[in-house]
């Protein structure tokens, strides 16, 4: 018994000091969507601050490809040091069923620290488009089954099964366009040559002050404060059509648990700082804070929750 004792003391011992003296050097941040997106710059915007904390640079790294898969990878078999950490998005949680042969395991390979913020998506077509509302868009396609198409930032992300969510909800038939991001996807429905998207608020949001892009609703179940006229698309009529888009922060599942600790409760005195709240809310985003076991908690439900919209879009897993 005492020897056991003491070698739970020299445990607590270890991990107390990786602790004190982590970080010891850069900290790498993969973002594993396309730089310049909602993903990349939330993420931006906390890790910048983040780094001034900790007093080392944090140095985001853009992977886009697979839906996040490629980037999420590289995570997953980093070393467990807290030098590397994940900055991601929803579709995280879509990953495990749209892609047969995963290099990682969702929830073995990495571990939570917090969600930073949720962003709404929001509906969008062109103004050449002539289109003003949601109704008016499904009736459109209800018109020419299968005529419509609509864009995302790839296959099995987090744009794209928000736009099955709603397409579901609303029955009609679409043909579903990918591309490589977010904003990829956003200017080629601006430019008429896709129907519609359901874009991460943030980048979309100036294209629609300044009418360059029509927004038809927002996908939360309450209005997003950055368009507060706007409609979600449950009030246009459609049940189950919600979709929560949110980024958050994770890092390899081997992570010392006290460096785990301390990289989450000083993420969450950036997210609670005035002026960094001030900037998310300018990006139409809000914080979302929970602890890392309760955040683990909510992927894995998250998870399950999505195998069933997965198979009733019919995405074949790749």
């Amino acid at each position: 018994m005492v020897r056991l004792c003491a070698f739970a003391l020299v445990l607590m011992t270890v991990d107390g000091a990786c602790a004190q003296s982590w970080p010891s050097r850069p900290i790498r941040a993969i973002v594993p969507y396309t730089a310049g997106g909602a993903i990349d710059i939330v993420s931006r915007t906390v890790a910048q601050q983040l780094s001034l904390q900790l007093g080392y640079p944090i140095v985001i790294e853009s992977r886009p490809g697979a839906g996040g898969v490629i980037g999420t990878a590289a995570v997953a078999k980093a070393d467990p040091d807290g030098h590397t950490i994940l900055l991601t998005a929803s579709s995280h949680t879509i990953s495990p069923w749209a892609y047969s042969n995963l290099p990682y395991d969702t929830m073995g390979d990495l571990a939570g620290i917090t969600p930073l913020a949720n962003l709404p998506n929001v509906l969008v077509v062109a103004p050449s488009a002539n289109i003003r509302s949601a109704q008016a868009l499904v009736a459109a396609a209800r018109a020419r089954p299968g005529g419509l198409n609509y864009a995302s930032g790839g296959s099995g992300s987090a744009t794209h099964l928000n736009a099955e969510r709603f397409r579901l909800s609303a029955g009609f038939e679409g043909v579903h366009v990918p591309f490589k991001g977010g904003p990829e996807a956003l200017a080629e429905v601006m430019s008429g040559r896709v129907d519609f998207v359901f874009s991460p608020i943030l980048p979309s949001l100036p294209f629609i002050r300044e009418g360059k892009a029509v927004a038809l609703g927002v996908s939360t179940s309450k209005r997003a404060s950055a368009l507060p006229d706007v409609p979600t698309t449950l009030e246009a009529g459609f049940a189950n059509s919600e979709y929560n888009f949110w980024v958050g922060m994770f890092v390899p599942a081997k992570t010392s648990r006290d460096v785990v600790e301390r990289l989450h409760s000083e993420t969450v005195k950036v997210l609670q700082s005035p002026e960094i709240q001030a900037k998310l809310s300018s990006f139409g985003a809000d914080p979302l804070l929970m602890q890392p076991t309760e955040f683990d908690t909510y992927v894995r439900n998250e998870i399950t929750a999505n195998e069933t919209l997965v198979k009733a879009a019919g995405l074949a897993a790749k």
